[in-house]
């Protein structure tokens, strides 16, 4: 049975109150009011050495400036809106921008770094934030709640709910970076498959200008394949990226707001065992390979390099706002929005 327990940070140097899911295996996964983020991740290899399988910072005050978004929810709007730009009902808005001119993550000051409030019971943790009308630029107040629970069998779900009192554009994720050898070397070796036979190639500003076939590509993960050797790849979207971040397109053709549950990416790491599972109500995922990692704080009084963690970020498609389907990322008073992204993690069989 999945237990609860609240710890305290004072040793931690913030005022931020940590919450610690525990199953019944023993693992642990602490999460922070701040950024209702995701601080660590305690879980066994396959000879029952446990390792903290998430990146972040030397201490819970990284937390409150978050640029890496370790951890973090993030909204209103996961990655990238072109210029900040889009129409509403007709009417322009236009959000903050904060990366190359473009809006990215909700902006400098999204939900990141905001103080969530935290409730726990025997289910598991929500953390609810209010965003007030014009936050980031986006008109409307939104009230979000994000509910995390851990179970015996290692599956973290998190549960998103919103409502809107205008139309406003909504597209939350969790922005977890792994490492499953728990830091011991980067992520090369890691074998990540992604179930997708399309992803969206982008601009240098990391906007999407086109959907491509991943056959023949270095973005063909169909079948198991080790990260590293991809990132040396003679491919121009590589090169422009200095990596992989880019959207797959797990859901092609249906770009609705939410879908059913389904498995759509998975990574193993073959020293440790570790494996990692994700499932998601949507259409798009988006692989990042820690490409700006390199400088930033990190565990033990070290810094990360570059390809130190990846990041599986399960949300809609990059700037959609300014594509098709830009409907289906608009809430409205009186709906509900909702999606669901569990990451498992266990040992390869």
């Amino acid at each position: 049975m999945t237990t609860n327990q609240l710890i305290a940070t004072p040793a931690l140097r913030s005022a931020d109150q940590l919450f610690t899911l525990r199953n019944g295996n023993d693992m642990r996964l602490t999460i922070s009011e701040r950024g209702a983020a995701l601080v660590s991740w305690w879980a066994p290899d396959r000879y029952g050495k446990v390792a903290d399988v998430l990146l972040g910072y030397r201490d819970l005050a990284g937390y409150a400036d978050n640029s890496a978004y370790f951890g973090a929810i993030i909204g209103r709007w996961a990655n990238r809106i072109a210029q900040g730009r889009f129409m509403l009902d007709g009417a322009p808005v236009q959000a903050t921008v904060n990366d190359r001119g473009n809006h990215l993550h909700g902006g400098d000051a999204g939900f990141h770094k905001a103080h969530w409030n935290l409730s726990a019971s025997d289910a598991g943790v929500s953390l609810r934030l209010s965003s007030p009308d014009g936050d980031g630029g986006f008109p409307g107040k939104l009230d979000v709640q994000v509910h995390y629970r851990l179970d015996d069998e290692g599956r973290l779900t998190i549960d998103f709910e919103a409502v809107a009192d205008a139309p406003t554009p909504v597209n939350l994720t969790a922005h977890p970076y792994f490492n499953l050898n728990g830091g011991s070397a980067d992520v090369g070796d890691h074998m990540l498959q992604i179930n997708a036979d399309f992803y969206l190639e982008t601009d240098p500003g990391g906007i999407p200008v086109g959907v491509a076939a991943v056959a023949g590509t270095p973005f063909d993960f169909r079948q198991p394949a080790a990260i590293g050797p991809r990132l040396g790849w003679p491919d121009a979207q590589i090169r422009l990226a200095g990596g992989f971040d880019h959207c797959y397109c797990v859901k092609p053709h249906a770009m609705g707001r939410t879908g059913p549950l389904r498995e759509v990416a998975r990574v193993v790491d073959p020293g440790s065992g570790r494996r990692l599972q994700v499932s998601t109500t949507e259409p798009g995922l988006q692989f990042y390979s820690g490409n700006s990692l390199d400088g930033v704080q990190g565990r033990a009084g070290r810094p990360y390099a570059r390809h130190d963690g990846f990041c599986l970020e399960a949300h809609a498609y990059p700037d959609q706002l300014n594509g098709q389907c830009a409907s289906a990322v608009i809430l409205r008073p009186g709906q509900v929005y909702r999606q669901t992204t569990v990451y498992r993690l266990s040992l390869q069989s």
